[in-house]
């Protein structure tokens, strides 16, 4: 095995790119499994990987850091660079005393918003001084691709200094009208408050938190915010009403009137996204657009965030739309199942009369 690892794994990596796979998984016990289109497909023209398989693989992938931080962690988060050409955003880990690695597929090309078939409105959240812009939904369903786009937007449209601060980082940035400064937690600073506090002090105009974790960074995203810089981050959050919920439940309680003032003032909106299989191959998003107005703002800074959904699905005129008004959009298009949408609609009868075929629709358990 040790004398052919090295083109093992970069026929795998070829495949995964060629294949347009989301993710590559190597376990002990199984096939090398492909992620296409969100279904596993193994890979049984490969033999079974074993112990001694999946150990090779990751001190192929390691260097003598990661290596330490694995030891001592148990998990290690790391980009590799496959021929310049593609990018993988890789976790190895132990499981049940196995190692186990899977890769994400970062594509070097940057794609815009029409290609991602995101409603090209959200760009004119680049064209804010100042506020929080933040991009929320599960794992897997496109967040860093869709906030890849918006700072491709304002690389090539605004004169900005951008500072990202990711783990790890995963696009590529070509600096063009812009000065584009990417740390990676871990390589380049040791968290990501302390990598946002430090962008506070390098005359930075736009900063991208790859993900906000913890009340730290949240904190102190919302203070960069306040004070004069444009911020886009993720939150593993389901839909906006969830995400402002959750960013005040993050601070203690004696905190959480003084940070709904605050959120209400910086917020400019959320945008959740879903991926779901397109009928005719590949995946599409469906959307839910909140842009903040003065009703979102009252009902974020009186606590009654519970009627934001309301206001979006009232609110199409200004560029918002809920997310069954979008799964709906996809259905008449042709472009996904009724199956697929139902498993992500947040209310399935108001779906069905968006759709306005009633109880004949058939959903496969």
């Amino acid at each position: 095995m040790a004398g052919n690892i090295g083109d093992r794994i970069k026929n795998l990596l070829r495949l995964a790119a060629q294949q347009d796979a989301s993710d590559l998984h190597l376990a002990v016990g199984r096939y090398p499994t492909l992620r296409i289109d969100g279904k596993l497909i193994p890979l049984s023209q490969e033999s079974i990987l074993l112990t001694e398989d999946t150990k090779a693989m990751a001190d192929f992938f390691m260097d003598d850091l990661r290596k330490k931080e694995f030891t001592a962690q148990g998990q290690v988060d790391f980009a590799y660079n496959f021929e310049d050409r593609v990018r993988f955003r890789t976790n190895v880990f132990y499981q049940q005393g196995h190692v186990g690695i899977v890769m994400r597929v970062i594509n070097n090309q940057i794609r815009t918003l029409q290609d991602l078939n995101v409603p090209t409105n959200v760009y004119e959240f680049a064209n804010f001084s100042q506020g929080l812009f933040l991009v929320t939904g599960p794992v897997g369903h496109g967040k860093s691709t869709t906030l890849a786009a918006l700072m491709d937007h304002i690389n090539h449209n605004k004169e900005h200094h951008v500072v990202t601060i990711e783990d790890p980082i995963e696009y590529l940035y070509t600096p063009d009208r812009c000065i584009i400064n990417q740390r990676e937690i871990g390589e380049d600073t040791h968290d990501f408050a302390a990598a946002l506090r430090a962008a506070l002090r390098e005359d930075t105009n736009v900063i991208l938190i790859g993900e906000l974790r913890d009340l730290e960074t949240i904190s102190t995203a919302i203070t960069a915010a306040e004070t004069g810089h444009l911020i886009f981050a993720t939150l593993h959050t389901n839909d906006a009403s969830q995400t402002v919920d959750r960013i005040i439940d993050t601070f203690p309680a004696h905190q959480q009137n003084q940070v709904r003032s605050q959120l209400a003032n910086v917020l400019l909106g959320v945008l959740s996204q879903r991926l779901l299989p397109r009928i005719d191959g590949g995946r599409v998003p469906a959307i839910e657009i909140m842009i903040k107005n003065h009703a979102i703002e009252n009902l974020i800074r009186e606590d009654k965030t519970y009627q934001i959904d309301t206001v979006i699905d009232t609110s199409q005129k200004d560029g918002m739309i809920s997310l069954d008004k979008s799964l709906s959009i996809l259905i008449k298009q042709g472009i996904i199942t009724l199956d697929h949408a139902m498993t992500y609609a947040k209310n399935r009868e108001y779906l069905r009369m968006l759709i306005g075929r009633g109880d004949e629709l058939h959903i496969e358990n």
